[in-house]
């Protein structure tokens, strides 16, 4: 007994001359995390002096596309793309803004990194639903009520906005409450509703107030609207008013569910 006693005592002792196996584990721990830190080190250096530091990913060219009135040229010189610099360190954000700054025509633009070497802007210009005339100039408006561009000859497809305000009456009233603004967005979502068929041959909008909307066509033909209101269902209407009445002059929506036509 006493000689399988001190046997045993003998594998403690030599089980026990090593580190406690917590210690071994934390150890082991500790290599795998200075090696993988070795490892991103001598990894991450190439790739910083890759992206920054080489001559191979740099901005060197930029391509313009989506652009109907303005030209190529124009958008990249707005945007001011910063070549020489490193592709990745270029402000993508930075040029989005200068470009909608600088270029009201715009109405949203990408600006995309293309690998290795270039930038590519991808542009939306805004599309004008209606023309103001100022003097011998025309001011385009969008379909969000935005003024975006003055021109020297009106866009063709565009009516003309006609603002005949009346200083007196009822007309005055909803001046004052509603203001030019408000009745220039009621001008534009009556034209955003109008059927396409109709908008094509629509010349003027003619707004005298904010129920007294009109629009005159190409042909002589009139469409009294009335107010922004219901935009749906007067275009349905007016579509089988127009389909009901080929011959009459003068359309009246201005209560969809009491549509009316005559003149012949």
């Amino acid at each position: 007994m006493a000689g399988s006693t001190t046997a045993e005592r003998g594998e403690r002792q030599q089980e026990s001359s090593g580190p406690p196996p917590r210690l071994r584990s934390r150890r082991a721990r500790l290599r795998a995390i200075v090696l993988l830190g070795l490892a991103l080190v001598f990894l991450g250096i190439p790739a910083i002096w890759l992206f920054y530091g080489s001559d191979w990913l740099r901005a060197e060219h930029v391509s313009v596309s989506g652009t109907r009135v303005l030209t190529p040229a124009q958008v990249e010189a707005a945007a001011e793309v910063p070549l020489g610099k490193p592709l990745i360190s270029v402000d993508t954000d930075a040029i989005e803004t200068r470009l909608r700054r600088t270029l009201p025509r715009i109405d949203s633009v990408d600006v995309v990194r293309s690998w290795p070497r270039g930038i590519d802007l991808k542009v939306v210009e805004r599309t004008p639903v209606l023309i103001v005339q100022k003097g011998e100039k025309f001011v385009e408006v969008d379909d969000d009520g935005v003024r975006f561009a003055t021109v020297s000859e009106a866009p063709k497809g565009a009516p003309a906005l006609e603002l005949t305000l009346s200083r007196t009456g009822s007309a005055a009233a909803s001046l004052r409450r509603f203001g030019e603004s408000r009745l220039l967005r009621a001008a534009v979502d009556v034209a955003r509703a109008v059927p396409a068929a109709v908008a094509h041959e629509t010349r003027t909008v003619k707004v005298r107030s904010y129920d007294d909307i009109s629009l005159e066509l190409r042909d002589g033909r009139t469409v009294l609207w009335g107010s922004s209101e219901k935009g749906a269902a007067k275009a349905r209407t007016l579509t089988a008013l127009m389909k009901a009445s080929p011959g009459a002059r003068y359309f009246d929506v201005s209560v969809p569910t009491a549509p009316a036509s005559s003149g012949s």
